[in-house]
């Protein structure tokens, strides 16, 4: 497993992969898993991508990703994937999508321990209201990442 860390326009992520695929994402920290610090060729495109998308010209990650979780929250990843760019859904959407509607506080669980935000798009998941709720990555970059998509959502994309 390896890391490497960036500063982006939304701070300093830590982006974590093995051979075949991005594993891991983190903010403002270094990962809190045993890998070791060296900027693989799977690390730097992920980087670009994200940079890509950071500056509105990527809409889709086209990046291997590996996760494990429980099948709850592999179904929520899942179903996070298929949110569109520059839109949302709200938890309980979510919950419906997987069969599960009762379950909007475990979506929001899921959604809190989704191993890699962004590239699985967590924060386009908001209250039934409208209203920001949570975000690992603190609310305020929540609803940063939801003005860019809104911004550059009609403009051509990769």
């Amino acid at each position: 497993m390896n890391y490497f860390s960036y500063e982006t326009t939304i701070g300093n992520i830590a982006i974590c992969a093995d051979r075949r695929a991005v594993t891991r994402v983190c903010f403002d920290r270094s990962p809190d898993i045993d890998a070791e610090k060296s900027e693989t060729s799977l690390i730097k495109e992920a980087h670009t991508q994200l940079d890509e998308y950071l500056a509105g010209f990527r809409k889709q990650f086209e990046i291997e990703l590996e996760y494990n979780g429980s099948n709850f929250q592999l179904s929520v990843w899942e179903e996070l994937k298929k949110i569109p760019y520059g839109e949302t859904k709200s938890y309980k959407e979510i919950a419906h999508k997987i069969d599960n509607p009762n379950s909007c506080l475990a979506v929001g669980g899921a959604c809190g321990k989704n191993p890699i935000p962004i590239f699985i798009p967590c924060h386009r998941v908001i209250g039934s209201n409208g209203s920001l709720i949570g975000y690992r990555g603190g609310v305020n970059l929540k609803k940063k990442l939801l003005e860019l998509e809104r911004i550059h959502a009609a403009n051509p994309s990769f």
